[in-house]
């Protein structure tokens, strides 16, 4: 649909040129960075049992991509807080010292039954898809994320935060 109306678009003359470049913004290096991630991706998921596992390793870094505020409300005991929105080289350099330091993540999408803290996304947007992509655009290889969904009320990874859903509610 948005094809078509962008070729209508050009069509009818309304599209005159194409919009100015941006050093900026690299559309094709991206779509390159995506293929290379989801490739590394699929050997990079694992469950809950060996989620729990490595975040007890002294050297792995539990990384929660979502805003402070969900954060604040319920995120997995041990995991730091760098919303996705603040990914930079810098700050990235500052949460995780070494881009060979394992890193694990989570998103909404991964926690059912807390719809302030874990607001479910589309599953195309899932904050996972964006993350992995990200950390591996920075140069970060060394990523897993949380495989499946549970529910907050039956999860064996330990929640913690100001709004912690407990199986009484």
């Amino acid at each position: 649909m948005v094809r078509l109306a962008v070729a209508l678009l050009a069509l009818s003359g309304s599209v005159t040129a194409a919009p100015p470049a941006n050093a900026l913004i690299d559309d094709r290096q991206f779509q390159a960075d995506v293929a290379l991630a989801m490739a590394a991706r699929v050997q990079r998921r694992v469950d809950e049992q060996r989620f729990r596992e490595m975040a007890s390793e002294a050297s792995t870094i539990l990384l929660d991509a979502r805003s402070r505020e969900a954060f604040a409300q319920t995120h997995v005991a041990g995991a730091i807080n760098l919303p996705f929105t603040e990914f930079t080289a810098q700050s990235l350099a500052t949460a995780i010292p070494s881009p060979d330091t394992r890193v694990l993540i989570y998103c909404n999408n991964n926690f059912l039954h807390s719809p302030r803290a874990f607001a479910t996304k589309a599953p195309a947007a899932s904050l996972n898809l964006s993350t992995f992509t990200a950390l591996h655009s920075y140069g970060y290889r060394n990523v897993y994320e949380l495989a499946g969904s549970a529910s907050v009320f039956e999860t064996k990874l330990d929640l913690v935060g100001t709004e912690v859903p407990h199986s009484g509610q």
